[in-house]
């Protein structure tokens, strides 16, 4: 089986910082692309920022400049670094990943439970 748990998460005032990391493990054969992605309450889940194992980066156009995502392969760990927070990233936010288990050749898709993230005004 493959888990990703997201830890970093928490209560923090408008224009402070946090770090999510979000490690993948279980019988990992290897990992395509990591992400992050939020839902706040009443809207649906959308994209943060995704990762590719080579370190190419994609993020959703409004959070350019304030969201950094990284990866350490060797750790199998997908990062999001927070920057200058609005109470409007309130959310929780879930780890995603494309991970190919030892021994099979297609990768599937997994989620982490989520990490509360809630910035106060």
């Amino acid at each position: 089986q493959v888990q990703l748990v997201e830890s970093g998460g928490g209560l923090v005032q408008a224009g402070g910082s946090l770090r999510l990391s979000c490690a993948a493990s279980g019988s990992i054969g290897s990992i395509k692309a990591m992400g992050w992605y939020r839902q706040a309450p009443g809207k649906q889940r959308e994209l943060v920022a995704t990762i590719t194992s080579g370190g190419s980066t994609n993020y959703v156009d409004s959070l350019k400049g304030r969201f950094t995502v990284s990866r350490d392969n060797a750790k199998n760990t997908v990062y999001l670094q927070m920057n200058s927070l609005r109470p409007e990233d309130t959310a929780v936010y879930y780890c995603n990943a494309d991970i190919r288990r030892i021994g099979e050749v297609v990768s599937y898709n997994y989620w982490g439970q989520g990490t509360q993230v809630t910035v106060s005004s």
